[in-house]
């Protein structure tokens, strides 16, 4: 019978608006990385605000505010290992990592809402919608410009396997595509590659790139008549 007499209409409404705040919130943050054909989408970033918020706003109403605050530190650490796994590695290209801060920001999102402030919740998701929209623009900005070599941190590089008889026109169609592409080399270098084949690598002067931009570009050298094989890999100087 103590199901019955935990019954709490006022608190169950209480309930209902926060949850339908973290389905909205986690669902207009959600509706971003949908569109952007991200590895969490709508239905990943809901889940993760209303699970936090059915988290927090149970111990609130058991426990209190010591013990929801209390559970959103359980929810911090349980986001961060729900995030490392949307972190992928390919190629040495690191993927993911934007996609798990926007998950571990759509838990915040939902254990505001389930601690009752709604309010609270509305701006932290215009702020997660603004670091994932309105700083594109800018990081695309900054990654174009060329940097003081010796001061980089981190150096990405082209690299495409052609036969050796076809190096000079290989690597005059490999250039003229990072260029069109919009990225500018630092340095090129040719290696040796089994008996028959070249590696040519082409270190960019770009120290941040797109993933998606660079995996069309990579896509676009591997269908290259003269090319065998293209990928790109990103790599610290420190």
């Amino acid at each position: 019978m103590e199901s019955l007499n935990n019954i709490n209409l006022v608190s169950l409404a209480d309930t209902a608006v926060s949850l339908s705040a973290a389905f909205i919130f986690g669902g207009l943050i959600g509706l971003e990385r949908q569109f952007r054909q991200r590895t969490a989408g709508l239905r990943t970033n809901i889940l993760v605000a209303l699970g936090a918020a059915i988290f927090v706003d149970a111990a609130n109403r058991l426990v209190g505010h010591e013990g929801a605050v209390h559970v959103m530190a359980y929810v911090v650490s349980g986001i961060g290992f729900l995030g490392a796994g949307v972190i992928m590695r390919e190629e040495g290209n690191v993927r993911g990592i934007n996609t798990a801060a926007t998950l571990w920001g759509s838990g915040a999102v939902g254990a505001l809402a389930g601690a009752d402030l709604i309010l609270e919740a509305a701006l932290a998701t215009l702020f997660v919608l603004a670091a994932n929209t309105l700083l594109r623009p800018v990081v695309s900005l900054i990654n174009r410009q060329p940097l003081d070599t010796e001061s980089v941190e981190v150096t990405n590089s082209v690299y495409i396997i052609t036969p050796k008889h076809s190096q000079k026109i290989a690597l005059k169609q490999f250039i003229e595509a990072l260029e069109t592409a919009g990225y500018q080399t630092q340095d090129v270098e040719v290696h040796q590659f089994g008996s028959d084949d070249v590696e040519i690598q082409a270190v960019l002067t770009a120290t941040a790139v797109e993933g998606d931009q660079m995996d069309a570009l990579i896509a676009k050298l591997a269908d290259l008549d003269y090319v065998n094989q293209a990928f790109w890999s990103p790599s610290t100087t420190d």
